[in-house]
């Protein structure tokens, strides 16, 4: 082993030098790399004589631990044989565990016994305080508030304190609980006696109140003490009543509502004649006419007494108790809450009574925030009213959806059914907007009444659910309505349709409805019925879009739909409809972190694209029969064989073809119509098209067809020139000129005179004007631009000079 350490050693030592010593030159450094080798040395051995201090030091601390150890076990053994020995001695028995098990019995005894102290000293004291405050009832009222205040005090502490006590002695806190409230009772009833009494001498609540004197200082009185008795629930209120909540009523407001509840169920139940189901609004004005005769009253005498005591507490800020008229519609709600529960079940199957009193029932609530200011005491939440009540705590929102749906669509139903509805309304808006039909204008007015509706409602769900089961399906039936139109029109004007009708006219003539007729005006008035109400309430949803109800209805929806979103949820927004369910109604939109959008998108899309599709049918219509009615002007030829007429040529004197009167009425006809039916903007675009599809076809059949006599042309341009006339007199001014620049830069052309007339009258005779035209395209581009045509290329203004019968050849 010896041998092979050395080997070993050597073969390292062999391995160092070799790497350290590879060339001859190394060996200067010789006496360096043995300094170095002894220090490495030196501070080998140093950390090695550090290591074994270190084991020894560690060593003999393990050792003295290990004792340690031992010694602590031994005197453990010893005190576990000592306590082991006296509970034997103690409990009589004969092992160890025996005596443990009785030894615990009798702590858990002990236990029980130190409990059932506590609890007999707590009824104890119970029983003191409750004593205490009975004796001093009739004696002193005001002494009596002390112990009550004390017991209520208790009874709260004992009721926190049990949850944390694993609810622990539910029987004593009962108990107590129980005690309070008999003692609560009691004093109510003796303070609320009194204080009766001191209303009875103030004629309460007739129309002579009397507060003359020291009694108003009694009622003072009577009112503080009442306060005092309510302290401790009113300490326990929060500073912020939640709008879900039922409002707590102030103890001297309780008692002298008392007789205007009487007088309440004496005017509306049973057989009175007051108590009507189809006049809710008998009882809810009653309770408007309460607060306008007793509101000056509370104001004059209860508001102080309020401010004093609330102004430095927590409820400084809640209105119900700081404000004596919201404290009193506080109070007076409970006997119209009970009235109202009990009404609706019995109107429930009657629709008609249910939609009014749900609307009576909105107002009244609508004239209690806004009229008399009162939030319920939940400050920005606002008070949720009566309706949510009714509709959300009670469940009666899906039965008034209902009616409200029933109402809506049989409305609707009336509008589409009314002979006249499809008549275009001249009346309703202004001269120079586009005319809807009556239809549309019913049918506005209902979506607008249905918004009055639910505008009211304070939840946000039941707004959504409004507005996308019932407004936005109704838009949604007439713009079916609206396409169904617009394809029959298509069907009946189709070339297949025609032709059957034109073999059958004898078969049905005088027999079967016939539908709407699609040919003429009849037709262009038919197209812009459905143009004219698809624009109309296109519009309309966007001015909706931007009122403050709907946009702040949108920015709602898009927080839940973002915040649904963002969570990786697929919730529903209002009862059964998800986000995407809404968007597909809505907007496209919803829930785009992006923002932009409206509510109203995707009905208003659908209803613009019902409207350019409209405009194109409508524009397709005009130029196809503007264009059958040019094909005899566009077949005749006498523009070469025109002799000059014996005035001279004048063109005023030229009357227009016989064969464009038709043309010239049809336009006139057309045009007439459709600028007291159409706004500027789609009039003129329409008529830009008809007049862009005439120049072509004047251009194509007739200019490019035929040769042009100096006679001929002339004529040619009168009668253009009075198509002119017709579209400038709807269209404005020189519409009809720039409509058809193209023909008219011809007409200048064709009109040229030659020889001595055109070097005088015109400054270029005909001939001048060829030469330069057909020399080149840079002095044809010159010619024209001297002419001020521009809209004519070279080529074109060749193609018009070589219709001219004297140059042709």
């Amino acid at each position: 082993m010896a041998d092979l350490q050395l080997s070993s050693q050597a073969t390292r030592v062999e391995d160092y030098l070799n790497d350290k010593l590879q060339t001859a030159a190394d060996l200067g450094s010789l006496d360096i790399l043995l300094e170095n080798v002894q220090a490495q040395q030196a501070l080998l051995k140093q950390q090695l004589l550090e290591a074994e201090k270190d084991l020894t030091e560690n060593t003999a601390a393990y050792e003295a631990h290990t004792t340690a150890l031992l010694q602590q076990a031994r005197a453990f053994k010893k005190q576990q044989a000592d306590i082991d020995r006296r509970l034997l001695i103690v409990t009589r028995s004969e092992t160890s565990d025996d005596a443990v098990e009785i030894f615990d019995a009798d702590i858990r005894s002990l236990q029980q016994l130190d409990t059932a102290t506590g609890y007999i000293e707590l009824l104890s004291e119970v029983e003191d305080i409750s004593a205490e405050a009975r004796r001093n009832f009739k004696s002193s009222p005001q002494a009596a508030l002390q112990p009550y205040l004390r017991l209520q005090k208790l009874a709260i502490a004992l009721k926190e304190a049990q949850p944390a006590a694993e609810d622990a002695a539910p029987h004593l806190v009962d108990h107590v609980e129980k005690t309070a409230q008999h003692l609560w009772k009691q004093m109510k009833d003796t303070f609320a006696s009194d204080f009766e009494k001191i209303l009875n001498r103030m004629k309460w609540p007739g129309k002579d109140i009397t507060l003359a004197g020291s009694l108003e200082q009694e009622w003072t009185w009577g009112v503080e003490k009442l306060l005092d008795l309510q302290a401790p629930e009113l300490d326990a209120q929060s500073d912020h009543v939640k709008p879900s909540e039922e409002q707590l009523v102030l103890l001297p407001l309780e008692v002298m509502v008392k007789p205007l509840d009487l007088r309440f169920q004496y005017h509306f139940s049973g057989d009175r004649p007051t108590n009507k189901l189809d006049k809710p609004e008998y009882f809810l004005s009653h309770i408007i006419g309460l607060l306008n005769s007793y509101d000056e009253f509370f104001s004059t005498y209860l508001q102080p007494i309020l401010r004093k005591r609330f102004k430095s507490s927590n409820l400084s800020m809640t209105s119900i108790f700081i404000d004596s008229t919201s404290a009193l519609i506080t109070a007076l709600l409970p006997m119209l809450r009970r009235k109202v529960f009990s009404f609706v079940p019995q109107i429930a199957k009657q629709p008609q009574l249910l939609s009014h009193f749900i609307h009576e029932l909105m107002s009244f609530d609508v004239s209690l925030r806004d009229e008399w200011g009162y939030d319920g005491g939940c400050g920005t939440d606002g008070w949720k009213g009566l309706t949510w009540e009714v509709l959300v705590k009670k469940d009666w929102f899906g039965r008034w959806l209902e009616v409200e749906n029933n109402f809506a669509l049989s409305r609707y139903q009336t509008i589409i059914d009314t002979p006249e509805s499809f008549e275009i309304d001249y009346e309703s808006v202004e001269p120079s907007a586009t005319k809807p039909t009556n239809a549309a204008i019913r049918v506005n007015d209902l979506l607008e009444t249905i918004t009055d509706r639910y505008r009211p409602l304070p939840s946000f769900s039941q707004k959504l659910r409004f507005l996308i089961d019932i407004q936005i399906a109704i838009f949604d039936l007439f713009h079916g309505r609206l396409v169904t139109s617009l394809d029959e029109y298509l069907r009946d004007t189709s070339s297949l349709v025609r032709t059957v009708q034109g073999v059958s006219a004898s078969a049905t003539r005088g027999g079967s409805k016939q539908r709407p007729s699609t040919e003429g005006l009849a037709g262009i008035e038919r197209l812009t019925r459905v143009y004219g109400s698809a624009e109309y309430l296109e519009k309309k949803m966007r001015d909706w879009s931007d009122d403050v109800f709907f946009l702040e209805l949108w920015e709602e929806l898009q927080d839940r739909a973002r915040d649904s979103t963002n969570q990786g949820q697929r919730k529903s927004l209002a009862g059964n409809m998800t986000v995407e369910h809404v968007a597909d109604k809505t907007s496209a939109a919803v829930g785009n972190e992006e923002g932009g959008g409206a509510l109203f998108d995707e009905t208003a899309g659908a209803y613009r694209r019902l409207r350019i599709r409209t405009e194109g049918i409508l524009t397709d219509t005009f130029v196809q029969q503007i264009r059958d009615s040019l094909r005899a002007y566009g077949k005749m030829n006498p523009w070469s064989a025109l002799a000059s007429p014996a005035s001279g040529g004048d063109e005023i004197s030229l009357a227009i073809s016989a064969e464009l009167d038709a043309p010239i009425e049809l336009l006139q006809s057309y045009l007439a119509f459709l600028a007291n039916a159409l706004a500027q903007a789609p009039l003129r675009r329409i008529a830009r098209q008809v007049v862009l599809a005439m120049q072509a076809f004047l251009w194509d059949k007739v200019l490019m067809q035929y040769t042009f006599s100096d006679t001929g042309a002339k004529q040619f341009g009168r009668d253009v020139r009075g198509l002119w006339e017709v579209v400038n007199r709807f269209l404005g001014v020189g519409q009809g000129e720039m409509g058809m620049r193209k023909l008219g830069e011809g007409l200048v052309l064709l009109e040229l005179k030659g020889g001595e007339d055109g070097n005088e009258r015109e400054g270029l005779r005909l001939e001048d004007v060829e030469k330069m035209l057909f020399r080149d395209n840079e002095s044809g581009r010159e010619v024209l631009e001297e002419m001020g045509l521009e809209v004519l290329s070279e080529s074109e203004a060749r193609s018009v000079l070589e219709r001219r019968i004297d140059l042709s050849s």
